[in-house]
């Protein structure tokens, strides 16, 4: 059985590519994400009770695709996530306030090619719950690299989804197992709860 990182003392909620594109079932790349949507907006209302720093994710490009690099031609469907584009939105159930930036990322990680690392340690910040899609590539990928950087990686179950069952099942063992903890939400807003 995998060990435990345990909390931390000072959290950030990071969701990730809970946009349009993906959170609307009638769009190429969408599925239904609304249980998962639910459950993050818990998670988000408990920690603006708190003060608590959220960070939201969206994947998209310049309509020349030039920042796409290779990921686009693995993923095409990832084409349809132009910069400003509906399906680069994020998905307007999550509410998100002024002062939680919206940063927009390339590739898997939320580390990757962007300022987060330094937010985060500017912000004394020294765990990281992640949230949003899909567990078997941007949560895990975010996981992966917040351990890295020396940050605490905690993924509450019931707040991120994936295209199937099964990607879904294994990549949260294999986090457990690897990177980071995979909780209970009632356990993640318990802890929230005691700031």
């Amino acid at each position: 059985m995998a060990d435990y990182i345990g909390f931390g003392e000072k959290p950030a909620i990071l969701v990730i590519d809970l946009q349009k594109g993906i959170t609307d079932p009638e769009k190429p790349s969408g599925f239904n994400l609304d249980n998962v949507i639910d459950n993050t907006r818990r998670l988000l209302d408990e920690a603006r009770k708190r003060n608590i720093p959220i960070f939201f994710f969206t994947i998209a490009y310049h309509n020349t695709l030039v920042d796409g690099g290779l990921l686009v031609k693995k993923v095409p469907v990832l084409a349809n996530f132009i910069l400003g584009s509906d399906d680069a939105r994020l998905d307007p159930r999550l509410d998100p306030r002024p002062d939680e930036p919206v940063i927009v990322k390339k590739y898997a990680s939320c580390y990757h090619g962007t300022h987060l690392a330094s937010s985060l340690t500017a912000l004394k910040i020294d765990t990281v719950i992640i949230t949003g899609c899909v567990t078997s590539g941007c949560i895990r990928a975010t996981a992966n690299d917040a351990l890295q950087y020396g940050f605490r990686p905690i993924i509450p179950r019931e707040c991120v989804g994936d295209r199937d069952n099964i990607p879904h099942t294994v990549n949260l063992m294999d986090i457990q197992a690897r990177c980071g903890d995979v909780l209970p939400l009632a356990r993640v807003l318990k802890y929230l709860s005691s700031f």
